[in-house]
């Protein structure tokens, strides 16, 4: 186990490519949830002592790879110490705020770590963390000191030293982070080792990376990372017709012709990637029974189409079935 948070994830040298689990206090009676977090969750699972200063309520979804451990979730409001007998590695440990304050006691210093904010600590030195009320919503990782020092250098020039999350590379490692967690389950052994590529790069160019390790993830890690956030602001507003690629280059400050390379690195383009989220937005409203006494051509305008002959073809090549045969499908069910 490695701590994270003040709270642990497992390392998976023993545990394959990815494993995960979900820990959540909502599993078990209520007059049992404080001695289970403490002993099982705490000092068993998290390796760390765990005082409950609230009602217990811990809700986060854990992952561990190979050098890296990720956890996302919430908790209530909690005193975390990570006690001499309970350090077990020299990781490096990200906490990134989404929501709430937590304050760090390390190294002799004490920092608050608020919505907007992250800070870096090491997994081998005695460590306090108290969660604010309210309690904290957040993002975890903890990496492979041996992996990750040789991408910055000295790795004690980040220690506890608060780093914003708003915008540039540690905003697009949360929201990759994020994302992958999401879809997780789904993706295979390559795809998760690609993706802790992907991390290791951009937390290199969050926390200040070596020239070298900088000009590899900017052309690897980045690109990646930045190409998932296109998409799923894309998926976000349905393809919309009214944005375009300058928008969406405008939305995340880069250039419309960098946004098309993206895209055409994974053998695809902007506008067939935003046609085909008009697409599933056409199918989801034909497949809604909400939808019933709309026209189909009232659809396909709303869902971005200005051409009903093309949708139709579209629509086809998409489903294999006509518009009509969808909601016809839809109706039987």
């Amino acid at each position: 186990m490695t701590a994270l948070l003040g709270m642990g994830v497992p390392m998976t040298a023993t545990m394959g490519p990815s494993a995960s689990f979900r820990l959540t206090t909502e599993m078990f009676p209520e007059r049992d949830r404080v001695e289970i977090t403490r002993e099982v969750y705490g000092r068993t699972v998290l390796k760390v002592d765990l005082d409950p200063l609230a009602p217990a309520q811990i809700d986060m979804r854990v992952r561990a790879l190979p050098g890296l451990g990720i956890a996302t979730g919430s908790s209530s409001e909690f005193r975390v110490h990570h006690t001499a007998s309970l350090i077990d590695s020299d990781d490096l440990v990200l906490l990134a705020a989404l929501d709430g304050t937590s304050v760090m006691k390390h190294r002799g210093r004490e920092e608050a770590v608020g919505n907007g904010q992250a800070l870096i600590m090491s997994g081998e030195e005695v460590g306090l963390n108290l969660i604010g009320p309210g309690g904290f919503r957040f993002v975890n990782m903890s990496f492979s000191r041996n992996q990750l020092s040789p991408l910055i250098g000295d790795p004690a020039t980040v220690l506890m030293r608060p780093l914003p999350t708003q915008s540039g590379a540690m905003r697009l490692l949360l929201d990759y982070v994020q994302s992958v967690q999401e879809v997780g389950d789904e993706l295979t052994a390559e795809a998760w080792h690609l993706a802790a590529t992907h991390i290791f790069d951009l937390a290199a160019l969050a926390m200040g990376a070596t020239r070298d390790a900088a000009e590899i993830a900017r052309g690897r890690g980045v690109g990646v990372a930045r190409l998932r956030a296109i998409k799923a602001d894309i998926v976000a507003h349905g393809g919309h017709i009214d944005l375009s690629a300058r928008d969406v280059a405008a939305r995340h400050g880069l250039s419309a012709r960098y946004v098309r390379k993206l895209f055409e690195r994974e053998g695809t383009s902007l506008i067939d990637f935003m046609i085909d989220q008009r697409l599933v937005r056409a199918h989801r409203m034909l497949s809604d029974p909400r939808h019933a006494g709309r026209s189909i051509t009232e659809i396909a305008y709303e869902a971005g189409f200005n051409d009903l002959s093309y949708f139709n073809r579209a629509f086809r090549r998409r489903y294999d079935a006509t518009p009509s045969d969808v909601r016809a499908a839809a109706s039987r069910h």
